[in-house]
């Protein structure tokens, strides 16, 4: 489901900020006997990073730009003037992305934080009055 690479992953998880990462991953995947030995480095470097320089932030710095000045209102009004071909490059842009937030929480803080998280998320929307739809 989430297998295909979008643009620009590319250069993204071949930076230079991914190497200890990637030096991480590749370890991993060796035979158990030499795994422990090949983790101790990348691993040291990973906990040094400051918050900044890590895989984490990346993600965390986009979401909270994404959304500063959020308005649902706004969403709406885009959404009731939109052309069809701008609602389908959005939905295109927009179809993986609850899945990839949850993955995202779920490796951060667990299965049940993440599933608490979502819920919680769920309920706050129901219960917010949402912006009335403009007929045309």
């Amino acid at each position: 489901m989430l297998s295909k690479a979008e643009p620009g992953a590319a250069e993204l998880s071949s930076s230079a900020a991914m190497e200890p990462y990637i030096r991480a991953h590749v370890a991993q995947i060796r035979s158990p006997s030499d795994r422990i030995d090949r983790l101790v480095e990348p691993l040291a470097e990973i906990a040094g990073l400051p918050l900044e320089k890590r895989y984490i932030w990346r993600i965390a710095s986009a979401l909270k730009w994404g959304f500063a000045d959020f308005d649902s209102a706004t969403v709406a009004l885009d959404r009731d003037t939109m052309p069809d071909e701008h609602r389908q490059e959005v939905a295109k842009l927009l179809a993986h992305r609850p899945a990839q937030f949850a993955l995202m929480l779920k490796a951060l803080y667990g299965e049940a934080e993440m599933e608490c998280m979502m819920m919680e998320a769920i309920a706050f929307t129901k219960e917010r009055r949402e912006p009335a739809v403009i007929e045309s």
